[in-house]
């Protein structure tokens, strides 16, 4: 299996396990890996059906494929950094295989069993699934991309280079997939109800211009769990590390410090 899967690992010291969100890859740590592996052994894979990893061919779980890849690495206990997918991820994996997590930091999300009320958010949602329907690639790449501005600005009110960044390597992992191809993903279940049982701190790093269905899944689980906390990085939406990378590596090696 280790061959249909990618990642970066480098440095040394404690594993740090960065997790990208869904439909982009590992690049979009690009400006934090080489900061952080100066203190930290960090990982970043490209999740099963995106980036350079292989697509799923057979049934499969996320958190597996993770626990896999750690116990391939022989990392012993990692602390799991992920962005929306990637933090859901992250949750499955302290929930699935508890032993391989010492802490989780997560943005964008909760729980890989999201819930959506906000207009925004369902719009948009509505109108990707309609372009990926169509099989309109171009269309389902902009419209994803726009997660990335939140509800009150566009793109054009991103750093052009974050632009370019999140449409490019999203047009590479939609382009690997096609409207009719079969579906392998597993989801992990009643993950809401477990969460309580998570016992290793969890630190949510929230983009305060991100939708409110992300923010509050956030804040619930921190709420939820029994060591949470969670801070917001201004004028970031959901991929608050792409926008303000040093505050949110600094807000991430302050937690590191603590534990």
């Amino acid at each position: 299996m280790m061959n249909d899967l990618f990642w970066i690992d480098t440095g040394a010291g404690h594993p740090l396990v960065l997790l990208h969100g869904g439909f982009v890859d590992h690049h979009m740590w690009d400006a934090q890996i080489p900061v952080l592996a100066e203190r930290h052994r960090v990982i970043a894979p490209d999740a099963r059906g995106h980036g350079r990893s292989a697509n799923g061919s057979a049934p499969y779980r996320l958190t597996d494929d993770l626990a896999a890849l750690l116990r391939h690495l022989d990392t012993g206990p990692a602390v799991l950094v992920g962005v929306s997918m990637g933090a859901a991820t992250a949750v499955d994996t302290a929930l699935e295989h508890p032993e391989l997590v010492s802490a989780l930091v997560v943005s964008g999300a909760g729980t890989s069993e999201p819930y959506y009320a906000d207009p925004w958010t369902t719009g948009l949602w509505a109108e990707w699934h309609a372009a990926m329907a169509a099989g309109d690639l171009a269309a389902s790449v902009e419209t994803f991309t726009r997660f990335a501005a939140g509800p009150h600005r566009t793109l054009d009110d991103l750093d052009r280079d974050v632009v370019r960044l999140l449409l490019r390597i999203t047009e590479n992992t939609m382009a690997k997939h096609t409207k009719d191809e079969p579906n392998h993903l597993v989801q992990v279940t009643r993950t809401w109800e477990r969460a309580a049982g998570i016992e290793v701190p969890v630190l949510a790093i929230n983009g305060a211009v991100d939708s409110p269905d992300h923010l509050a899944m956030a804040e619930r689980l921190v709420a939820t769990v029994r060591d949470g906390r969670a801070v917001s990085i201004d004028g970031t939406a959901h991929y608050p590390n792409l926008e303000r990378p040093d505050v949110f590596t600094e807000i991430l090696e302050d937690f590191l410090a603590t534990l």
